[in-house]
């Protein structure tokens, strides 16, 4: 009975030791839990997302993350999760997976550039896709910091020698050592943020494609109005000519001159028509609603705009770009990961320890037991080499990128150059001379000073030089969406997931 006693004696002890370390590793689980967020997060402002770009900071903040806060900078779709989570981590995807809707505010008689603009960041899938990466990016990097669990066992020796058994509980814990833990936080610090980066990136891709196909949409509705209006004067035109012809003012030619003006006028309507619809149905798509029907467009299309420095515009972009800035950040991450791996080597600490009682003594025993992996055979050489390399190829990206961001910035000049060019000669020059020469026109023929066939080629001088000047603004206003957009474009392309893994914990404690 005695025995038993004491034996019970030491198992309480080895469990109230064990709980005491239980608890504690519990607390800085629920510390680990929470993952870092950004002092000042990317802004999803709806309106001009050009406003906040460049907002997003280095530092991290390691304290406990406001989840109201940090659910607030997402867009509408996905700000509906809630609140009362302790962390980013915890939020269940299933929150990207709700259902898209339109939000009947939006639907009038007309929809504007701002109302695609608010479908296209709550509902476009890509924006969501990200967001959804962005959230695995922090649950990955708060679980590559966390502490091994420490380990509860028994042992019992010479057991089957009555009256000199040993029973020993024991509490085993791994101590990593050199910094791993946080270098691997370190590493997934710089993947969060990089992701950050691509989701504002992809705001903008998104924007961009918006505004480009408005734009487009925009001016085939007016080339539509236009024709419209021009399809009226055609078809006087044609029956003028006719009644010329019978009262032999006029001629067969006459008639057949007005009927092939009237017949490409008519043609022109049914691809003008043809190409809104196009428009729209890409315009809808892009907006994450493919379902909305087709309603007239609320805007106007530029009638000028300033000349720009391209040379500045380049630098400012470059600077500016959460696309250049992700790609800057991998090379930290890189960096960071490089420093990481070159600690691996260094062995963790496995302590033992162990209390119980020696029947064959009729007393109790402590035992301690330290262990350490001696690093002989693998010193991590070959992570140590990938991670080197990794580091090249990001900055290699850099470069990358940012000639790319040059040459699309030299594609973009031409389109805005040229077509500011044209806007300007046709508002200024061709247009007016364009009125000019068929009111002159037309009131020759009245006076019956000049032909029939003088008036069409008026006429359709006046017709074309319109198209052709709705044509030029939509280009250049196209042309300043990307601009603005910093040359990012692909709303809906395939998404690169870089969120990550947790593999640095799992290197962390094998280190065999």
């Amino acid at each position: 009975m005695f025995v038993q006693l004491k034996f019970a004696k030491w198992v309480t002890l080895g469990i109230i030791v064990a709980n005491a370390i239980g608890c504690s590793s519990a607390r800085h689980l629920a510390h680990q839990l929470q993952p870092p967020f950004l002092k000042r997060s990317t802004s999803f402002a709806l309106s001009n997302p050009a406003s906040n770009v460049g907002s997003i900071e280095a530092s991290f903040d390691n304290t406990a993350a406001d989840p109201v806060k940090l659910v607030s900078h997402l867009p509408p779709a996905l700000s509906s999760v809630d609140p009362s989570v302790s962390s980013l981590a915890d939020v269940d995807v299933i929150a990207y997976e709700t259902e898209i809707t339109v939000d009947s505010s939006i639907m009038s008689a007309d929809m504007s550039l701002e109302d695609f603009e608010s479908l296209a960041y709550a509902n476009n899938p890509t924006i969501r896709e990200l967001a959804a990466t962005t959230q695995k990016a922090a649950g990955f990097r708060t679980q590559v910091g966390l502490r091994a669990n420490p380990v509860i066992g028994y042992q019992g020796t010479q057991i089957a020698d009555e009256g000199t058994d040993q029973h020993t509980p024991y509490i085993q814990q791994e101590i990593v050592t050199g910094g791993k833990l946080t270098l691997n936080r370190r590493v997934l610090d710089e993947a969060v943020r990089a992701q950050l980066l691509e989701l504002e990136a992809q705001k903008y891709r998104v924007a961009t494609d918006i505004k480009v196909k408005f734009y487009e949409a925009l001016a085939a509705q007016k080339r539509i109005e236009l024709i419209e209006a021009f399809q009226t004067v055609a078809n006087k035109g044609l029956d003028i000519a006719q009644l010329r012809k019978k009262a032999l003012e006029g001629s067969q030619v006459d008639v057949l001159q007005a009927k092939v003006q009237k017949n490409e006028v008519d043609l022109a309507l049914q691809q003008s028509e043809i190409g809104y619809a196009a428009a729209w149905r890409e315009l809808v798509a892009l907006a994450g609603s493919p379902a909305l029907p087709p309603i007239r467009l609320r805007g106007e299309l530029p009638t000028t705009a300033e000349p720009l420095d391209w040379s500045s515009v380049t630098s400012s972009v470059l600077v500016s770009s959460p696309e250049f800035s992700a790609s800057q950040v991998r090379v930290s991450q890189a960096r960071a990961s490089l420093e990481r791996q070159g600690v691996q080597a260094i062995p963790n600490v496995t302590v033992q320890v162990a209390g119980g009682v020696d029947n064959g003594t009729n007393s109790g025993l402590m035992n301690l037991q330290v262990g350490v992996p001696i690093p002989v055979f693998n010193k991590n050489q070959g992570n140590i080499a990938a991670a080197r390399a990794e580091f090249c190829r990001a900055q290699m990206e850099v470069l990358r990128i940012e000639n790319s961001i040059k040459a699309r910035m030299a594609v973009v000049s031409k389109e805005y150059d040229s077509s500011l060019a044209a806007v300007s000669k046709y508002s200024v020059e061709i247009l007016p001379s364009a009125q000019e020469s068929l009111d002159l026109a037309e009131l020759a023929y009245k006076a019956g000073e000049t032909s029939f066939v003088q008036v069409l080629v008026a006429r359709r001088t006046f017709f074309d030089s319109n198209l052709q000047y709705v044509a030029a603004q939509s280009q250049l206003a196209q042309a300043k969406s990307k601009v603005d957009g910093f040359v990012l474009t692909g709303g809906l392309d395939a998404i690169m997931d870089a969120s990550g893994d947790d593999s640095l914990r799992g290197l962390t404690f094998s280190q065999q």
